[in-house]
């Protein structure tokens, strides 16, 4: 598989949590590092995720938003 994305990130599923349209799929980077993403339940099952699994994160943004207090 290629792609254009740059951001490409390998990590672990460590949790799935199915709504009735989204899922949210939380991924150990490592390190202590983790990040969330939302996808619909198809995708989740369309690709059979399972906690445990490696996975590619592939971030692929117009922009990117930073916050301070």
């Amino acid at each position: 598989m290629k792609l254009s994305a740059r951001n490409i990130l390998k990590g672990t599923v460590t949790s799935i949590d199915k709504g009735a349209v989204a899922a949210e799929v939380q991924i150990d980077l490592g390190s202590g590092n983790q990040i969330t993403s939302t996808i619909t339940v198809g995708s989740v099952d369309r690709l059979a995720l399972a906690v445990g699994q490696e996975v590619s994160v592939i971030i692929k943004a117009s922009d990117v938003i930073l916050g301070i207090e």
